[in-house]
């Protein structure tokens, strides 16, 4: 059946039309006199509409004050070239995930997928080569998520089959069929992976593993999962470093004075002892119900990933996702928990911008083609973590920004080509929740969040490779896509779990990342087991082959552990929240992770959990020490002060940073007391963030931020001191309980496999 077809004129400013005009002519054709566009509105509806329900979908997409932009046919009739852009088939977009369920909740129940595609008339020219076209196109979308339309859309089918589940034949083929599969589907093995899993299928399990195996072992025991580096054992100049892997190192504070530590270590996010509060809690969570006062005790929590990788390969929705990735790691933690509020950073290359050039930018410097230039990841990075967090109702209350790349008297190249997108996220939990309680058997694994879609295949291994080693098409594969709309719908019924209290149904929680079932739903499960049943999985798509189902990271989502009796009670709260939730296995209690295929009564993967994620061998990283060359300071001749001065202020270090804080929430929740805004002109001047624990108390959490990567160049360990006692000078302007209460949440991004 073919879409029906609806037209909007999207009215946007003139300034913005014009800018594109004028970047048009520069990189496309001087004769291009105008540029007029329009929204299409490709809608699935899964059979004939009544009159009256085509009424109702076009009061819904017109624009209520704007009613003379819409129309059943195109507004672009006059002469020129036309060219259109919209989302790439394979997955519903969250913009049309949304678009249903309203169109659902007005009646219209045939809807059951809706595209926005745009459409560009340029006029003044009768034809455009495909260099052309290809010049415009990168200026008006975004390469990775949407693609061409050479004409009208008349159908979301792919024509993709999926992939039938086959074996690796290692006991045919020796190791060699191993690095074979590695190579084609970017596992990111290392020499010692490849002998360890050889060894691990044809010696001790006597049979081939299925592709579906592989992938799974690659993305879960992953550098970027597993932090493999930090618990290995270092080989420095030939000589085994004694005792202690770094992890062992780090812990060391810690059991020297846990203090106000409560969580530390072992989940998705740190928790420090709060304070007893009065606060406001549904009078019955779960249903319609005023608030009433309650008396608690709350504790601190905070979170910090990176989301470097994806933020290279595509900006805007590499970085929604690490702010997405990161909440769930946020409300994840213990039983589930509560977030509060936000902060972002971003480490990019030399800008390079067009007409502004910066004397210690080197203009000869290259950048790769599968990655965003720095001055597009600055821009649509933060847009992307800025989008999703106004969308979700988080404020961002602190941050950084950085740019660098020079060239070092060795002759070698520091620059940020992968960029840093950190996102740190600061909440609270119930102190009755904040221990992870153990998989029982026949306890319930259960999934909340949106239906597995073909995106974020491969995240794990991808992050951990050295940027260029992996095939492009898989790098742009790894990305997930963000939608804050699901991922608030999530944090809801998590949320009603946790102001139950003692009655918290939650056994277990864990946020899905890189790997998506293949990683959470083992962990989950580790080390009781678990039997899943793959068909349980909600689709989006139904052309996904089983390893994409088992694999994909997809769009927001948890994985918990429930008891039978309280599956009830759980479902009913996904259902008031209008959020998918399936029960898609139980726990055995036997050790092994088993996922069968009632379509073929196939089992994909059957893998005993101590052998690829429990008791595995610690592994050896060889390094040498590479003395750093240096320098004597040498200043440009005939410098003053005010050319100094000058230069100064334009690093994006130090100059304003206006661009970043403007365009994002910065007070919802009513709980910021400081963020990084002061004064009557709201200059981004605050060193230091600081939250309150309830709206009618005094206590609180106070955050800072310390960052000294430049001076890792003369001596690294004096820019960890340095960045230490930023952190903290930074905090001296809140009134802390006591310095020994303060506590350091680091980030370490060492390339572990570089020299």
């Amino acid at each position: 059946m073919s879409l029906l077809h609806l037209y909007r004129a999207p009215g946007q400013p003139e300034a913005r039309v014009n800018a594109l005009l004028e970047t048009t002519r520069q990189l496309v054709s001087s004769d291009v006199s105008g540029i007029e566009t329009e929204y299409c509105f490709n809608i699935d509806a899964g059979g004939d509409l009544t009159s009256e329900e085509q009424r109702a979908l076009a009061w819904l997409l017109s624009e209520t004050f704007e009613p003379h932009r819409f129309r059943h046919d195109s507004f672009l009739d006059s002469a020129g070239v036309l060219l259109e852009v919209g989302p790439r088939m394979n997955f519903s977009t969250a913009w049309s995930t949304n678009a249903v369920s309203i169109c659902h909740a007005c009646g219209l129940s045939k809807v059951r997928r809706i595209e926005r595609s745009r459409r560009y008339l340029l006029k003044g020219v009768s034809e455009l080569s495909d260099d052309q076209q290809a010049a415009f196109l990168g200026e008006v979308h975004d390469r990775m998520t949407e693609t061409r339309y050479p004409q009208a859309l008349q159908s979301f089918e792919t024509g993709i089959e999926p992939e039938s589940t086959f074996e690796i034949p290692l006991i045919e083929e020796g190791r060699v069929a191993l690095e074979r599969v590695n190579r084609e589907m970017g596992l990111a093995f290392d020499e010692w992976d490849l002998d360890y899993y050889t060894e691990l299928f044809l010696n001790k399990m006597g049979r081939n593993p299925t592709n579906v195996e592989c992938f799974d072992i690659a993305q879960s025991n992953s550098e970027h999962s597993r932090h493999w580096f930090f618990k290995g054992r270092l080989v420095i100049d030939g000589e085994h470093v004694p005792a202690k892997h770094l992890i062992a190192l780090i812990r060391e504070p810690l059991e020297a004075n846990p203090n106000n530590s409560i969580i530390a270590f072992k989940d998705n996010s740190s928790a420090i002892r709060g304070y007893r509060i009065r606060t406001i809690l549904p009078a019955e969570p779960g249903g319609p119900a005023p608030f009433a006062a309650a008396d608690l005790d709350y504790h601190v929590i905070f979170t910090a990933e990176t989301h470097n990788f994806p933020s290279g390969v595509a900006p805007f929705p590499g970085a929604e996702t690490g702010t997405g990735g990161r909440i769930r790691d946020v409300h994840a933690a213990g039983r589930g928990s509560l977030y509060v509020a936000g902060t972002a950073a971003y480490c990019v290359g030399n800008l390079q911008i067009p007409g502004y050039e910066l004397p210690w930018e080197d203009p000869a410097f290259r950048y790769p083609g599968n990655l965003a230039t720095p001055l597009e990841i600055e821009i649509e990075a933060s847009n992307g973590a800025s989008d999703y967090g106004n969308k979700f109702g988080e404020p961002v209350i602190q941050g950084y920004t950085r740019s660098f790349g020079m060239r070092t008297p060795n002759g070698e190249r520091r620059e940020w080509i992968k960029p840093i997108m950190f996102s740190g996220g600061i909440g609270q939990i119930d102190a009755r929740h904040t221990e992870k309680n153990s998989p029982e058997t026949d306890m319930w694994v259960v999934k909340i969040g949106g239906p597995a879609y073909r995106i974020g295949m491969g995240g794990g291994a991808a992050s951990s490779m050295v940027q260029g080693e992996n095939v492009e098409e898989l790098d742009f594969n790894a990305v997930q896509r963000g939608d804050a709309e699901m991922e608030q719908k999530v944090n809801r019924v998590i949320r009603t779990c946790v102001e139950l209290g003692d009655a918290n149904p939650i056994v277990s929680i864990h946020d899905q990342g890189a790997g998506g079932n293949c990683n959470v739903l083992k962990e989950i499960v580790e080390p009781a087991g678990a039997r899943i049943e793959l068909r349980e999985i909600p689709l989006g798509d139904e052309t996904l082959s089983v390893l994409e189902i088992w694999g994909a990271e997809y769009q927001e989502n948890d994985a918990l552990l429930l008891r039978p009796e309280h599956a009830d009670l759980f479902t009913r709260f996904c259902r008031r929240e209008k959020v998918p939730v399936a029960f898609v296995g139980r726990v055995t209690g036997d050790g092994r992770i088993v996922v069968h295929d009632r379509e073929d009564g196939a089992t994909p993967v059957d893998l005993d959990l101590d052998a690829v994620l429990g008791d595995m061998p610690q592994k050896s990283f060889k390094f040498e020490r590479t003395p750093p060359s240096l320098e004597p300071l040498k200043l440009p001749k005939g410098l003053t002060v005010k050319d100094a001065l000058d230069r100064v202020l334009r690093l994006l270090s130090v100059g304003s940073k206006r661009f970043l804080t403007t365009k994002v929430d910065r007070s919802v929740t009513g709980l910021i007391a400081r963020q990084q805004c002061a004064g009557p002109l709201q200059l981004t001047v605050a060193d230091v963030a600081v939250i309150a624990q309830s709206h009618f108390g005094i206590t609180g959490a106070a955050t800072a931020i310390g960052e000294q990567p430049i001076k890792g160049l003369l001596d690294t360990a004096a820019m960890a001191r340095m960045a230490v006692g930023e952190a903290l000078t930074n905090l001296v302007w809140a009134p802390v309980s006591a310095l020994e209460d303060v506590r350091c949440s680091a980030n370490w991004m060492w390339a572990a496999k570089l020299p």
